[in-house]
């Protein structure tokens, strides 16, 4: 801060003070050797000069708070000469004797007789403070405080004492340490007109902040009501003395006055701000008002020190507006008797402007903004945008906004372009309404060359053809090439669709009423297009034809979609033929060999009975299999057996393992060596089969059974009324590996004993494991009835599977 900025009671003491003697010098060169003023002997010449000084510095305080308190007094006076109706030096004696009477100061007392006449925002503030202080003594200081500082801002010459008189009278007793009075620019930038308390270097460097920049007086522009920060740390914001006092509160008040804010008022703290009283609040907002008078006449230089753009006056933006190729409105505040911005009066529209309800410019001209577009301030926020910008400066653009107006109570809505600047103290609103014809039109110029159609009109009488662009590319012509006439149309299409389009033209030229019809298209540069042409005839008021309208659609892609959609059905027709007729072969196949019912085996001291319950479903005819046989040595052969896979496959590999075992077991070998043998067999198939089985030979005359098994579930022996499966041998699926062995196991049966032999089918479920399935079987099967073929339909009627597969049961009751 330069010399001539220095706060007034400097600059007086500064004058008044005498030159210090030599030991004063040298204690404020900071010389150790200093004596210490207060214990120098008052008599000594040290102590006398000391004694002077500080007298002095009194005094000059004294006459400053005098010289400021004099012009309310003096205003007060004048309010008395007024209302009184007496000259001054009456009023002065009257001023004294009424403080006297009231038991308090003159100059407190003409602060009161101020805030009675005035009545304005200070007056509000102090009676705030009236209600809610305890006595009367802090109300009374409140009001001679800010009576104090009005003083002095509206006596200051510039905005800087502005400042100093804010921080000595209103904002100290507050516990403020440091102001900063902030001037906004058009562009959004921040100027730091004044500040107090802060550092000349901390001035220095934030004397500019340019625009979109966040920082704390910038939150106090952007957020009209203020900002109170409790701490700058929780805030992450910089700005001006932040590092003198980092944990200090700040307050960021927006200054304006009938609705324009030309700048902030900046307040800082030493400490964590507590939440302040309402009448606080009140009292930095009528300072933050009482900056923006002081601001309102502010004009910044710039750093080269030319002086800045001079904005324009309201008479030449309407000139300006009257240049320019868009739709224009200059706006001007209205302000109410309170001095608070209401609304916006029209000043001026220019000769481009569109009224969206299509009232004269003349009727919108000269209107308040919301009695035109009442509708303005609901959901389209246009004028809060009107608003903002006049508030800040700062401008808006929106593309494609919505403007509704309300006339004769029906709601019209366009969408338009808006812009919104200030210039001056004027208000310019740009905005370019969508011309709803122009805008059809290229939608409708969209979907023709989306969809690829074509458009044209023919004159019969004149012979004018009329194409659009489309029209010229689906021809396969230049657009400065002559249209085809329609009757010209079978010379350009196929020989083939000569008849269709002679039909199509008889129709419509002859006949007179609308047709169409579908041709395929040969261009000049030999592509061949599938197109359909509609046409409807013009008739003049005489019943004669003189105009065809009409369109060409070039339809090649659906042409060729609807083609390979007819290949595709007769594809699937053909293989749904097929996959029939191959599942009726296989099921035929899988009947002759192994039918559902088979007569009983008849064998002395055997029963033997057999089920086979196909695949519900046709298309997962698998390879179970079953077979029981008398062998030349007297045993009964007993096998099951599960191919793995569906289909007519599956079916041909069943036959081959049946046959194979059945041609196997007439050489004798036991169990284990039969399924060796067939394993070979299952691993040199073609498709490298799999499968499961159980084979086992039974001897009538020992009663004993000896069984193996590849992979299959173990069979169940049923005796009296308990059923268990029969302990498991080794032995691997067949056709897994090239050689394989497979244990045996002979178990000796008695009468009426029963041996249950079946495949997966039977038991197998999706949501169980195999081992709660045969538990449910063994359940069943205790139950036994009186003979074998009631038991094994039993088993088949209470099965729970539920995989559709083949089902085989083999049932043999010793006698």
């Amino acid at each position: 801060m330069s010399t001539s900025e220095q706060p007034r009671e400097q600059q007086t003491g500064a004058e008044l003070r005498p030159e210090p003697s030599a030991h004063v010098a040298q204690a404020a060169a900071g010389d150790p050797g200093h004596l210490d003023l207060a214990a120098v002997s008052p008599t000594s010449p040290v102590g006398r000069l000391a004694a002077t000084v500080d007298r002095l510095r009194r005094e000059v305080r004294t006459a400053q708070a005098e010289a400021e308190g004099r012009a309310l007094v003096e205003l007060a006076k004048g309010i008395l000469v007024e209302r009184l109706r007496c000259g001054p030096a009456q009023a002065a004696r009257q001023l004294a004797e009424l403080a006297e009477q009231a038991g308090v100061t003159p100059l407190e007392f003409a602060v009161e007789v101020i805030n009675q006449a005035a009545r304005d925002r200070v007056s509000e503030v102090a009676d705030a403070f009236l209600a809610a202080a305890a006595g009367a003594p802090e109300r009374d200081a409140t009001a001679v405080r800010l009576r104090a500082a009005e003083s002095g801002a509206l006596a200051a010459d510039d905005t800087q004492a502005v400042a100093d008189s804010l921080l000595e009278h209103a904002l100290r007793p507050l516990g403020a340490v440091a102001v900063a009075v902030w001037a906004a620019g058009a562009d959004g930038s921040l100027t730091l007109a004044g500040s107090a308390g802060f550092s000349p270097a901390e001035a220095t460097r934030w004397r500019y902040v340019p625009p979109e920049v966040a920082t704390v007086a910038r939150r106090g522009l952007t957020e009209r009501t203020g900002q109170w920060f409790a701490s700058l740390a929780a805030t992450g914001l910089p700005t001006i003395g932040r590092h003198a006092h980092p944990d200090g509160g700040r307050v960021a008040m927006p200054a304006g006055t009938g609705g324009r804010i030309h700048g902030v008022l900046e307040i800082a703290w030493p400490g964590p701000l507590e939440p302040q009283s309402p009448q606080v609040v009140r009292q930095v907002e009528a300072l933050a008002e009482l900056c923006a008078h002081t601001l309102e006449t502010y004009v910044p230089r710039l750093e080269t020190g030319h002086e800045p753009r001079v904005l324009p006056d309201t008479a030449e933006l309407m000139d300006l507006a009257d240049g320019l190729h868009d739709p224009a409105l200059v706006l001007v505040p209205h302000i109410d008797g309170s001095g608070q911005l209401v609304d916006f009066r029209i000043q001026h529209v220019n000769n481009r402007f569109l009224d969206p309800a299509g009232r004269p410019r003349a009727v919108v001209s000269g209107a308040l903004l919301l009695e035109a577009y009442p509708m303005a301030a609901g959901k389209s926020e246009l004028f809060q945008r009107v608003e903002r910008v006049y508030a800040t400066g700062e401008p808006f653009r929106a593309h494609r906004m919505q403007l509704t107006a309300l006339v004769d109570q029906v709601s019209l809505a366009a969408v338009a372009d808006i812009s919104i600047s200030r210039h001056g103290n004027s208000v310019l609103l740009i905005w370019r309404i969508e011309d709803e014809t122009a805008r059809l039109a290229s939608l409708l110029q969209h979907a023709q060359r989306l969809g690829r159609i074509g458009g044209f009109e023919e004159n019969l009488l004149t012979g004018e053809i009329t194409w659009n662009d489309q029209l010229f590319h689906l021809y396969g012509r230049a657009p400065s090439s002559m249209p085809v006439p329609l009757e010209d149309l079978p010379a350009h299409a196929h020989p083939d669709d000569a008849v269709a389009l002679g039909r199509f033209l008889r129709t419509v030229l002859h006949q007179r009423r609308p047709s169409s019809a579908a041709f395929r298209l040969q261009r000049p540069d030999g592509v061949t297009r599938h197109i359909r042409v509609v046409a409807e005839p013009v008739l003049d008021t005489d019943g004669r034809l003189f105009v065809v309208r009409g369109a060409y659609q070039d339809i090649s892609a659906q042409h060729w979609t609807e083609v390979a959609l007819a290949a595709t059905r007769d594809q699937l027709a053909h293989t749904e033929q097929q996959a029939t007729e191959r599942n009726r072969l296989t099921l035929q196949l899988q009947h002759a060999i192994m039918p559902p019912t088979q007569a009983p085996l008849k064998v002395s001291g055997l029963e033997v009975a057999v089920r086979y319950r196909p695949a519900e479903t046709e298309q997962l005819v698998g390879g179970d299999w079953y077979d029981t046989v008398v062998l030349p040595s007297g045993l009964v052969l007993l096998c099951v057996g599960d191919v793995a896979g569906h289909g007519i496959e599956a079916a041909t590999s069943m036959v081959v393992l049946r046959n194979a075992l059945r041609g196997l077991a007439v050489t004798g070998a036991g169990p284990g060596q039969l399924l060796s043998w067939l394993n070979i067999v299952a691993h040199h198939l073609t498709g490298a089969v799999t499968a499961t089985a159980v084979c086992a030979l039974y001897d009538p005359g020992r009663r004993v059974l000896r069984w193996a098994r590849a992979g299959h579930l173990p069979p169940v022996v049923v005796r009296g009324a308990e059923a268990s499966p029969l302990p498991l041998v080794k032995g691997l699926l067949l056709g897994a590996v090239p050689e394989a062995v497979y244990e045996e196991a002979e178990v000796q049966f008695a009468p009426d004993d029963t041996l249950l032999m079946y495949t997966d089918g039977l038991i197998e479920r999706r949501d169980r494991s195999v081992e709660e399935s045969l538990t449910h079987l063994l359940t069943t099967a205790r139950s036994a009835p009186k003979t074998l073929d009631q038991q094994l339909d039993r088993l088949l009627t209470y099965s729970r599977s539920d995989t559709d597969d083949d089902t085989c049961i083999v049932g043999i009751r010793v006698a």
